[in-house]
Formats: C-alpha cells, sequence, structure tokens
C-alpha cells in the first residue's frame, strides 16, 4: 500500500511538472505567433522597381571606387535593437536561456547584456 501511495505521488509530480510546462510552451506559443504576424506584415512582398539602364555615353571614366554591395546590408546597431526587441517581448536574449520565454520577470544576465557599451 505504500509503494503504490509513493508512485501515486510521483505520478502527481509528474502530471504537475507537464501541465507546467504545456502552460509555459502554450504562452510562447502564442508570444511567437504574434511576432510571426508581426513580421509576415512588414516583410510583405512589396513589388521591385525596374532596372536602370545605363547607356554607354553616360559612363565616364571615374577613379577606382570601393566595390557597391548588393542587397539590403544590416544597419548598424539593427542587430542591438532587434534583441532588445526580443527581449521587451519576453525573451531571453542571455546566453544561457537564449530564445526561451521569460516567465519571472527582468533577467539579469539579459539587463547586463544590454546596458554594455
Amino acid at each position: 500500500m505504500g509503494s503504490l501511495y509513493t508512485e501515486l505521488g510521483a505520478m502527481k509530480q509528474k502530471i504537475k511538472a507537464l501541465l507546467e510546462e504545456n502552460n509555459r510552451l502554450s504562452i510562447e506559443n502564442g508570444q511567437l505567433r504574434k511576432v510571426l504576424k508581426r513580421e509576415t506584415a512588414i516583410h510583405a512582398p512589396q513589388p521591385k522597381p525596374e532596372p536602370v539602364v545605363v547607356h554607354e555615353e553616360e559612363v565616364r571614366d571615374e577613379p577606382d571606387e570601393a566595390p557597391v554591395l548588393t542587397g539590403d546590408p544590416i544597419a548598424v546597431g539593427q542587430g542591438y535593437d532587434n534583441l532588445a526587441r526580443l527581449y521587451h517581448e519576453g525573451f531571453h536574449i542571455c546566453n544561457l536561456y537564449y530564445g526561451h520565454l521569460r516567465t519571472e520577470g527582468d533577467c539579469l544576465f539579459c539587463l547586463s547584456f544590454l546596458n554594455k557599451d
């Protein structure tokens, strides 16, 4: 009888842990869905501009210039802004818990990372 009681207590603890994890994952899933909706709205396909045609007579001999990067280069500070946005949306940005949902308020590791100069 005592072993059954002990086994029942262990099962209750396991169920409690699973329910807490399910609740945490549900909250995290909801927040990720909000972020996804916002990001897809921001990054909706936009019509591409028509290419500019340059005629030979418009081309001049100019001194060597630095190569022009193609694509969308990341602006300085944009990565920091993205991390700050993630933190304010409720996710860890520290190396210990990166990407996990913050459930207990502010994280000192994340805050120290944001406050680095």
